[in-house]
């Protein structure tokens, strides 16, 4: 802990010395020059000059490689979902694109009373089929759309792959993109609940969809539009914030 106290600290300046450090940590200043030796011994750290003391290396870079697209919209979107939850009861759940698929990263079905369902997390689901997936086709952009038909293509499930496929996708597209969200395939099971989906938005990407799930026998037309719906916009709007404060080293709000 104390070294990652340590490099927080050093990277929220362009260079920093042992004095600011222990200014800043409140770390003994042998402490301090052992973890620095540490850090430089791994390459994270060099020292800049007697003056200036110490600065992070462009390695520090490589502790975030795998911080994008899942993690990062997990760990935004996942109060978000919380409260979705919390306000209208139903299960919530957040997807990111794997392959050809939809993978769920967050779920509350754990905190519903009333989920359709037992489990999520970690499943995969169509693109073709299914809300999350659907809501992705819709709002990702047209080039990733044309790579994503031809992964469809090529797959042997039928729920992946139905005839006329690209017909089917431009109805998808078109139906969503007109109402403003997606719903699953009607003949999915189980047929006595449904989801539904809007895109989590990003520089102009999709980086990922969040749904919501429910009985189809106690959601109406008008509660799915002015209740659910704009429920959902608002949070992927919220998750979209937390996204880029927590880029920009912020924190998720």
């Amino acid at each position: 802990m104390r070294a990652v106290s340590l490099l927080k600290e050093l990277n929220r300046q362009r260079s920093t010395t042992v004095e600011e450090l222990y200014r800043a940590t409140g770390l003994p200043k042998p402490t301090i020059m052992r973890l620095l030796g540490t850090l430089v011994a791994a390459g994270l750290v060099t020292r800049a000059s007697r003056a200036l003391g110490y600065q992070v290396t462009s390695d520090v870079l490589s502790l975030s490689a795998g911080y994008h697209g899942g993690p990062l919209v997990a760990e935004a979107g996942r109060p978000w979902a919380a409260d979705l939850t919390r306000r209208l009861r139903w299960p919530a759940a957040i997807a990111v694109l794997d392959g050809a698929r939809m993978a769920i990263s967050v779920s509350t079905i754990a905190d519903s009373a009333v989920s359709p369902f037992h489990s999520s997390v970690g499943s995969h689901l169509s693109l073709v089929t299914r809300a999350l997936g659907r809501a992705y086709l819709a709002w990702c952009p047209d080039t990733e759309r044309r790579i994503l038909l031809r992964m469809l293509s090529a797959s042997p499930d039928p729920e992946d792959s139905p005839p006329n496929l690209e017909r089917v996708l431009r109805g998808i597209v078109g139906t969503a993109r007109q109402q403003g969200y997606a719903q699953r395939d009607p003949k999915v099971e189980p047929r006595s609940s449904d989801t539904v989906a809007v895109p989590i938005l990003q520089g102009g990407m999709v980086a990922g969809t969040i749904g919501l799930s429910y009985f189809r026998s106690a959601v109406n037309h008008r509660a799915l539009t002015e209740e659910l719906v704009p429920a959902l916009k608002e949070a992927s709007r919220e998750i979209t914030a937390s996204m880029e404060r927590l880029q920009r080293g912020g924190g998720g709000g």
